[in-house]
């Protein structure tokens, strides 16, 4: 059993949850993912690790209520515990020191983003962060990030940060040959982690994106998290979950992502 030791909101339905794994803590590198299981019966759910501390021997998970299995997850209280925790799994990310470093993360995907921008700082790395949500109550740990760099906020409706999408401060730093950097890093939704790598492509600025297609088992052997890469068939859970943005296939992936979405609707509503 892996006990809940705080549960915080940090969001509309998004909670960060830091939870005794030992185990997982000391073995965790930045990119990598666990998959959580509440209890027999319940559903598998892959989680990136958004942070560890293995002194304390913790892991920190940000956990979305989306659906029954994730809400189920963030109404644990402070003490109880979740069943099962699988991982590290995927590869971690090939961190190096590169010089100057954007990475982009949209809504959720900030969660994902942390771990990176953390250990690209610690490398030595300028790392600058840009991020977004509908709103600004939907943009997450925008003080965590400014303390590893600079911080550029977009929100959808203008109420915190740069009113518009964060593909516009990117174009503005790619723009710009004195900022220009030599990596991005995206995560967040499909349609804007294609965007960011069509805006990095014709620069030949090399992108890294990290997917989350559906996941069930983690090992590779469901298939559900396949996706095209350079024209060859990858999984994201065995061979991810980050890949070279200019080579992943958007379009199918999207397509893919489609696959249950009215059953995920009827879920969500």
């Amino acid at each position: 059993m892996f006990e809940i030791l705080d549960n915080q909101v940090l969001a509309p339905q998004l909670h960060r949850l830091v939870v005794r794994a030992p185990r997982v803590a000391a073995a965790r590198r930045a990119g990598q993912f666990v998959i959580v299981r509440l209890g027999e019966g319940h559903e598998r759910i892959p989680l990136t690790i958004a942070d560890a501390d293995p002194e304390a021997g913790t892991i920190t998970l940000i956990v979305q209520a989306v659906g029954d299995g994730t809400r189920d997850i963030v109404s644990i209280p402070v003490g109880g515990s979740i069943q099962d925790i699988a991982g590290p799994l995927g590869h971690p990310t090939e961190i190096q020191r590169v010089g100057r470093v954007v990475c982009v993360g949209g809504g959720v995907g900030t969660a994902v983003l942390f771990p990176l921008v953390k250990a690209l700082a610690e490398a030595g790395n300028d790392v600058t962060t840009i991020i977004g949500g509908r709103s600004g109550e939907y943009v997450i740990l925008q003080q965590e990030l400014a303390a590893l760099g600079d911080v550029i906020v977009c929100t959808d409706d203008g109420s915190l940060g740069l009113h518009g999408m964060v593909t516009a401060p990117l174009n503005d730093l790619l723009a710009d040959e004195a900022r220009r950097p030599a990596a991005v890093y995206a995560v967040g939704p499909v349609p804007m982690m294609n965007a960011v790598a069509e805006l990095t492509r014709p620069l030949g600025v090399h992108t890294i994106v990290s997917l989350n297609p559906i996941m069930v088992d983690g090992t590779g052997m469901c298939g559900g998290c396949r996706v095209s890469v350079a024209g060859k068939t990858k999984f994201a859970c065995v061979d991810g979950p980050e890949f070279d943005a200019h080579q992943v296939d958007f379009r199918e992936l999207s397509a893919r992502q489609k696959t249950y979405i009215e059953h995920a609707c009827r879920i969500v509503t």
